[in-house]
């Protein structure tokens, strides 16, 4: 039986903006795993001038649960005033869905 978890995709301007971002998310269990997915180039028209930039992307992963957070998280503590933010439901195989769900739970306050 596979297990819904939800995708996030965001660019950032540097490996070193990417990292803190990636560390960050999993360090606040926002996210399981974050795939660096290397240099893209962009191509796009903001404040009515077409730019080009050379970008990285990430790949968060994370539960169904926790994927709002994580988008909020995002927006604020991202580098760019209008981040691209994309998120999608995926199916994940039962094992790989149930670590995700595992890695993003609250931390109990015992």
């Amino acid at each position: 039986m596979n297990t819904p978890v939800v995708l996030v995709l965001t660019t950032l301007p540097d490996s070193e903006a990417a990292s803190t971002l990636a560390m960050q998310a999993i360090d606040a269990r926002l996210a399981a795993c974050v795939t660096e997915l290397g240099t893209v180039k962009s191509l796009y028209r903001w404040k009515g001038k077409v730019e080009a930039a050379e970008e990285l992307q990430l790949l968060f992963k994370t539960s169904l649960a926790r994927s709002d957070e994580l988008t909020r998280f995002i927006e604020a503590n991202h580098p760019y005033e209008t981040p691209e933010i994309v998120s999608w439901q995926a199916d994940a195989s039962a094992a790989y869905g149930q670590w995700i769900t595992a890695e993003t739970q609250r931390p109990l306050n015992v």
